[in-house]
């Protein structure tokens, strides 16, 4: 599942395989961008904001979130796409390698200058250079009365934490994801989300438990009806959230959370 960490990932990835290298071909394959054309352009840096990938070429923006769903691959030139043609929404060539945006939730070109409007209303970014823990604990206190993981999972709060992390970091923090905030201990938690998406920037498979193996390496995320690795409760799963449009599957520990 696409989180921090995973778009982190994603951004060295295309920064090794295109930054600085000029853009032969461009094919933007939604209807709002067909007729886009950047050839001719450097790639000149790739990012990562959260859950989002910004790729900077010349003065125009290339904004993309993976969503449930989306991935970006490299390839060279001619190569043999894992994923069929249809799927893919953007292809950016250089001389040396080929990048494929599949699936991508949300795929869209801005004038670099406008990067706000699409990036502005994130809250700190916790695999960024310019990481505020301040002001993402400013953010949380703001919304006392809502459930922890729901607080966890709005980016704009702090940004890159995704379903499995909410999860992991409530059942490591010993509490329920519907703890209301004011009742949770915002410090310790914050440090433990930077701690934990830190750790597993550079894993291949994600780990919150200290243990990679199948089955072993998440405390509660998706675990439903196996026994809790720490107490031997069967785990349970359950669905939370404000309204029914941003409901989120949990899961907990019934021993182990209060």
């Amino acid at each position: 599942m696409p989180e921090g960490d995973t778009v982190y990932q994603t951004a060295a990835r295309l920064r090794r395989a295109m930054q600085g290298r000029l853009l032969t071909e461009t094919d933007f394959r939604v209807p709002q961008y067909a007729t886009v054309d950047l050839s001719g352009r450097h790639v000149d840096e790739v990012v990562s904001r959260g859950k989002h990938l910004l790729i900077r070429v010349g003065d125009q923006t290339i904004h993309s979130h993976l969503k449930m769903e989306g991935s970006w691959e490299v390839y060279p030139p001619g190569g043999r796409w894992r994923h069929p043609g249809f799927q893919a929404r953007v292809v950016l060539q250089t001389a040396e390698t080929q990048a494929v945006g599949f699936q991508l939730g949300i795929l869209e070109v801005v004038p670099r200058s406008q990067e706000d409007a699409v990036v502005g209303h994130l809250g700190p970014d916790l695999l960024g250079p310019d990481w505020d823990a301040a002001e993402a604990l400013r953010r949380l206190a703001e919304q006392p009365d809502t459930p922890i993981a729901v607080a966890l999972l709005d980016q704009r709060n702090l940004a890159g934490i995704g379903n499995v992390y909410a999860n992991e970091l409530c059942f490591v923090r010993g509490m329920l994801p519907t703890r209301p905030v004011r009742e949770a201990d915002l410090p310790a938690t914050v440090d433990l989300a930077r701690r934990m998406l830190v750790a597993n920037r550079d894993r291949t498979v994600r780990v919150t438990t200290g243990d990679s193996r199948r089955g072993r390496n998440t405390w509660v995320y998706g675990r439903d009806g196996k026994p809790c690795l720490r107490c031997g409760a069967l785990i349970r799963r359950a669905e939370l959230g404000r309204t029914e449009l941003e409901q989120r599957v949990t899961y907990f520990c019934p021993v182990c959370q209060t």
